[in-house]
């Protein structure tokens, strides 16, 4: 059932959302299906990368990410979509044993001026291992039905 509306995010922190634990396994399944390249499958090969050691795809990273986005609150918005991704930045290795933390940030809200019975929402999402570590941030909006429209889903 669709609980959030436009009107529900203003700009500022809007929430943390995990932890997620990333296996070892799941790193080299998603690598082996997506991304094939050495340090995300051999563990030789990894450790002579200048990543030093066998890590995920920045993809499963986004991938991850978005699920943890759902999760948190993105399955319960009237979200209509978004036209795309602003910026996404890989900033450190994902490694097989890391539990992931999501902080959401809302950096604009506004009334679309085409459609203004939706807004459009931008969100920062900043993913950081459990020692803090900055691993991935990406910015992107979504468009959301304003509360006097939205639909029960």
């Amino acid at each position: 059932m669709t609980s959030l509306t436009f009107e529900d995010f203003t700009p500022g922190h809007f929430g943390t959302f995990g932890p997620r634990h990333v296996t070892r396994e799941e790193i080299l399944a998603f690598a082996a299906e997506y991304d094939p390249q050495p340090m995300h499958l051999d563990e030789v090969a990894a450790n002579a990368s200048m990543l030093k050691g066998l890590s995920g795809s920045g993809w499963h990273l986004g991938s991850l990410m978005m699920r943890m986005l759902f999760d948190g609150f993105i399955g319960r918005t009237a979200s209509l979509g978004s036209p795309g991704v602003n910026e996404m930045r890989w900033m450190a290795p994902l490694r097989p044993g890391d539990d992931l933390t999501l902080d959401v940030d809302v950096t604009e809200a506004r009334v679309s001026k085409s459609r203004p019975e939706t807004g459009i929402v931008t969100f920062k999402g900043t993913i950081r291992n459990a020692a803090g570590t900055v691993l991935c941030e990406m910015e992107s909006p979504i468009i959301v039905r304003r509360r006097d429209h939205a639909e029960a889903k």
